[in-house]
């Protein structure tokens, strides 16, 4: 059986525009205090798998420093506010990273990203009725469009080419349910 443990204290070591973090002070069954890493985001974010009438997908293509190489995924970003409806977000970053706009979105999944040091929350639509347009990158980001068909990305996933959270969840999840490969 799995005891509860207790936090003791919080304490914020650097705050951040989109995430803060902080040492937890953690008391475990024996007693003992524990000290562990915590990241808060923020925000919230929101993510979009994006399905052109040919059946392929919108993808990005963008450098990720924390890995420190290009990484393929679907088109996401955080929130303006906490009380911004993730499903206005969706379309904001799909429209501002790939220039399309959607005619219709609907949520596929709502995932947690790493719930062993972190609490980020992202909501994933699904987006259809595409209609092309022209990106609106912030200045400090550098986006290439790619699409992809569903086939090739589930084998990228599989053979450990994809690995970013979202993009997984969001692509399987499509596919999962409705089914289509």
């Amino acid at each position: 059986m799995v005891q509860k443990l207790e936090r003791i204290e919080r304490v914020l070591e650097r705050k951040g525009a989109i995430v803060n973090t902080y040492t937890d002070h953690i008391r475990m069954p024996d007693g003992k205090i524990a000290k562990w890493d915590y990241i808060e985001h923020v925000k919230g974010a929101a993510a979009v798998v994006a399905v052109l009438p040919n059946g392929k997908l919108v993808m990005v293509r963008q450098y990720r420093n924390a890995l420190d190489r290009v990484t393929l995924e679907i088109p996401a970003g955080a929130r303006d506010s906490v009380g911004e409806d993730t499903a206005i977000c969706a379309k904001r970053e799909l429209e501002e990273e790939t220039g399309y706009s959607c005619g219709k979105i609907e949520k596929l999944l709502s995932l947690k990203s790493t719930v062993a040091f972190c609490n980020e929350l992202i909501d994933v639509y699904l987006a259809t009725d595409l209609m092309p347009g022209e990106q609106k990158l912030d200045e400090e980001e550098y986006i290439e469009i790619v699409e992809c068909e569903l086939a090739d990305l589930c084998e990228k996933i599989y053979a450990g080419e994809i690995q970013d959270a979202k993009t997984v969840a969001g692509i399987l999840a499509y596919a999962n349910k409705y089914n289509v490969s």
